[in-house]
């Protein structure tokens, strides 16, 4: 028999394409997908069933449809849609740890994964020139995402000892980027003037959006357990990044950089955090060797390439033939 995969967060758009994604896969039998709201979009194949996943009741969804795979996916990035951060710590902390339950209780589960992030390393001046999977970040986190993706990662470290016949695996993916992807950094590079950091230029790799739905199907369907850095091959500078999107540098203060994310936060251009601020000015490069020689996958887009498929996609949105046909 094939797999039976759980999804979690399928109203966001990156979940219920990878839910489309896996349910497309002829080792996997069923694909359910559980969130609160139903999701925006043709969800081809796969079950929706309306759930919270901080509420208990998620154990009796993942009892009655005998789920053997849970691949972990509501983990929000920005307060903006959750209803502001003590809500965004609810449901990404609270909700992550009734999941980890409800998976403990039930037998059937045997196979657990977690999308992560690179975020979980922070960004400072004190970090190795490449973050190894056995490494952690120079100062634990205190705020916001980065705060939630720690915690996350060590209730995720439990479970694993409280449950040894559970495989579970863990993928840290870089920033994620893409034609369809709607995060802070892809905010941030869609502005037509970009703020950097006056006297810094960090570093940033990327996962182009198809090498993440490739690289949690994979995980979903090999007996491969870990945590993992995912990210494209190579790395380039911000300036770089910035200078092909065609886009204007506009290098200011660490000071003013702070005042201006105010300001594109109340005008909802994008949500300057603490830790992309710190991103933004130190940048962060992961090593990939586990995710080749362990996990036995590869990447089929390169950091730049992903950034060229962006800036294709950029150019498309301005155009204006192109963009009314979007709106139609």
């Amino acid at each position: 028999m094939g797999r039976v995969v759980l999804v979690t967060g399928i109203s966001r758009d990156i979940g219920r394409r990878f839910a489309r994604h896996a349910a497309a896969d002829p080792s996997i039998d069923r694909v359910i997908g559980v969130d609160v709201v139903p999701p925006r979009g043709d969800i081809g194949d796969v079950s929706f069933v309306r759930a919270d996943i901080r509420n208990p009741v998620i154990a009796k969804v993942i009892a009655r449809e005998q789920v053997d795979t849970v691949v972990h996916m509501s983990v929000i990035a920005t307060p903006g849609r959750s209803g502001g951060r003590n809500a965004m710590k609810e449901l990404n902390v609270i909700g992550t740890m009734q999941l980890l339950a409800a998976c403990q209780k039930v037998e059937t589960v045997k196979h657990l994964v977690v999308k992560s992030t690179t975020t979980v390393y922070g960004a400072s001046s004190r970090d190795p020139a490449m973050f190894t999977e056995d490494m952690g970040p120079k100062s634990v986190p205190r705020s916001g995402y980065a705060q939630d993706v720690y915690e996350i990662e060590g209730y995720v470290r439990g479970f694993a000892r409280r449950r040894p016949d559970v495989r579970v695996t863990t993928l840290r993916c870089a920033n994620v980027i893409g034609p369809h992807v709607v995060s802070p950094l892809t905010n941030y590079l869609r502005m037509p003037f970009v703020p950097t950091v006056l006297g810094y230029d960090p570093r940033v790799q990327f996962l182009h959006e198809t090498d993440l739905f490739a690289v949690l199907r994979h995980a979903a369907t090999t007996d491969v357990g870990g945590t993992f850095n995912i990210a494209g091959d190579g790395m380039l500078l911000l300036s770089q990044v910035i200078r092909h999107l065609g886009k204007a540098n506009v290098p200011m203060p660490a000071f003013a950089i702070g005042r201006t994310a105010s300001a594109l936060r109340s005008a909802r251009l994008t949500d300057f955090s603490r830790e992309q601020l710190a991103f933004l000015t130190y940048g962060r490069g992961v090593d990939t060797t586990c995710m080749r020689t362990v996990l036995g996958f590869s990447p089929q887009w390169t950091t730049r390439d992903a950034l060229a498929d962006f800036a294709e996609s950029l150019e498309a949105e301005s155009t204006p033939a192109t963009a009314g046909a979007r709106r139609a």
